[in-house]
């Protein structure tokens, strides 16, 4: 069982920046592909980006590439998302998420933190 506990959330104006962070424990972290959701008011989770199990390969949703970077650090078992030039739209509780090599979907999640962007 692999516990996800997000830090980082609060409240910034637009243009601002934030970082999210995401530590792990119960698990061998280093294998696990990591993920950032996030879920505004009455829409559906949504993907914003990922990062392979050795962080080398990330992807991001167009919304955020060139805004967002997830890295993680395997020796702290922790996976960061900076947040730049934020915009109300990015407003939305943000969890991290985790998936075994064998998964194919994310079956760990974290509790959430929420990003909230004023204009």
């Amino acid at each position: 069982q692999v516990l996800l506990v997000e830090s980082g959330g609060g409240l910034v104006q637009a243009g601002g920046s934030l970082i999210l962070s995401c530590a792990a424990s119960g698990g061998t972290f280093s294998i696990y592909r990591m993920a950032w959701f996030r879920q505004a008011p009455g829409k559906e989770r949504y993907l914003v980006t990922t990062i392979s199990p050795g962080g080398g390969s990330t992807s991001y949703a167009d919304s955020v590439k060139g805004r967002f970077t997830f890295s993680r650090d395997n020796a702290k078992n922790t996976v960061y998302l900076q947040m730049n030039s934020l915009k109300p739209e990015d407003t939305a509780v943000y969890y991290c998420a985790a998936k075994s090599p064998t998964s194919s979907a994310y079956h760990y999640w974290g509790q959430g933190t929420q990003v909230t962007v004023s204009s």
